[in-house]
């Protein structure tokens, strides 16, 4: 049971973090890219650069700012880092902030194998099936409430949203795991 489980959070720890990475660089690509574009824009000559200009002033306007205001605004920004002020105003991107695929790569195998090894221990050193069942169910729910609670404290967004959320789809993803496993005749015994 223990060696498992621990062959299931490497490989859980490894997903995740894979997927997170393949993610984050498609982002990241997707960023440099556009401000490539931009870059690109601003190489056509003077009439692309008032037009884009004029667009970054819409821009302006359309947060409130007067005609004039914005106008002064855009020419103020663009003198300064003319990539800088259409990646964060046109595009949403802050040059200094590319998604950064490694730390989300490592995050999320951090996060993934502190929460799997809760399971983990609380069933590790349990001979019995039925009793060690009951304790990864009650170790894992108040995990998940936990985790939950957790992240949507950190997020700003209500604690038992955040918390019935992960407890719900953590809770399915058990079920689901363990039908698989009594449907393969696969006994918690073991």
């Amino acid at each position: 049971m223990q060696l498992s489980g621990v062959a299931g959070l490497v490989a859980g720890a490894l997903s995740m973090a894979c997927g997170e990475y393949i993610s984050v660089s498609s982002q990241k690509d997707s960023e440099v890219a556009d401000i490539e574009k931009e870059r690109k824009q601003q190489e056509k000559g003077p009439e692309a650069r008032h037009a884009e200009l004029m667009e970054l002033k819409d821009i302006y306007v359309e947060r409130g700012l007067t005609e004039e205001l914005a106008l002064e605004v855009a020419k103020e920004l663009t003198a300064k880092d003319v990539l800088r002020a259409h990646a964060r105003d046109e595009l949403g991107i802050d040059v200094d902030e590319l998604a950064n695929p490694v730390q989300a790569c490592v995050t999320s195998a951090t996060a993934f194998s502190m929460g799997a090894a809760v399971p983990i221990l609380a069933g590790a050193f349990i001979a019995e099936a039925l009793p060690r069942i009951i304790s990864v169910a009650a170790a894992a729910t108040v995990a998940l409430i936990t985790f939950g609670a957790l992240g949507a404290g950190l997020g700003g967004a209500a604690l038992w949203k955040g918390a019935l959320r992960v407890l719900v789809g953590g809770w399915l993803a058990m079920g689901i795991t363990y039908a698989i496993g009594m449907a393969f005749d696969a006994s918690p015994a073991a």
